[in-house]
């Protein structure tokens, strides 16, 4: 089996295939200071419920934006789980996808992961938009290059800002859309601000990515807060919510053909 590993800035998924299937998959908090110890400690017993041990993988594969957990994964892999990762960059994916940014070192493990998943699910032009810590709308032609894209903060941060930098202002729960866009109530004004306003966010920088691009691209959205922004906003054509996780697996099987 395959343990691929998706560390963003808030949170690290970890998932596990069987061939091509996930069969499992977990999310927990992206800890800095955790030592290589506590997170064995902490996903030796996600493993056990279900009946995973060391030697159940035959390989392992990881994205990290976050480089202070590489070390951490690193050593925790080949101590615990008695294999050396694979890492993931622009330099490692550059034979299955041309990474056309000006510097692409410079490219999120997490962006390259999502273009060539996508790109490989669907072989068209393509604007993933992924809803994380940061929301990202990466652009793919219809040849399968990264072309680049634009970043934004994400809703959670817009939304935690908002809270601690207005006096008056309460912290508001955003995972379900408003009843109305005119708020009757200051959370519920909020609440369609922040919904509503990122909805406007997306639909607008789609719109402009959509007019640079020489072809007509599929709008894919992934990220915990992709459903709740697919039903809001007019330019998402799909949510693919295991999207990282399924390109991690592609670019193994790639890279061990």
């Amino acid at each position: 089996m395959l343990l691929v590993i998706d560390v963003g800035n808030t949170n690290t998924v970890l998932g596990v295939f069987d061939d091509k299937t996930l069969v499992h998959h977990w999310r927990i908090r992206s800890d800095k200071n955790m030592t290589e110890d506590e997170l064995n400690v902490l996903v030796s017993s996600l493993f056990h419920e279900r009946g995973l041990s060391a030697e159940t993988f035959t390989g392992i594969i990881i994205a990290c934006v976050v480089p202070r957990m590489m070390m951490i994964l690193n050593t925790f892999c080949l101590k615990y789980l008695n294999r050396t990762p694979i890492w993931v960059d622009a330099a490692t994916v550059g034979s299955i996808m041309p990474i056309r940014y000006n510097n692409p070192a410079e490219v999120g493990a997490d962006r390259i992961v999502n273009a060539i998943a996508a790109y490989q699910r669907f072989k068209t032009a393509l604007i993933v938009v992924d809803f994380g810590t940061a929301t990202t709308f990466d652009v793919i032609s219809k040849n399968g290059e990264y072309l680049g894209g634009a970043i934004s903060p994400g809703i959670m941060i817009a939304a935690d800002a908002l809270f601690q930098n207005a006096s008056k202002l309460p912290r508001v729960e955003i995972f379900s859309p408003p009843d109305q866009v005119i708020g009757k109530d200051t959370a519920g004004s909020m609440k369609s601000g922040i919904i509503f306003g990122y909805a406007g966010l997306v639909d607008g920088m789609v719109a402009r990515l959509r007019a640079a691009m020489d072809d007509t691209p599929l709008v894919l959205a992934t990220g915990g807060l992709a459903p709740l922004m697919k039903d809001v906003s007019e330019s998402i054509d799909e949510v693919d919510g295991a999207l990282t996780l399924f390109g991690l697996r592609i670019i193994h099987e790639h890279l061990t053909a």
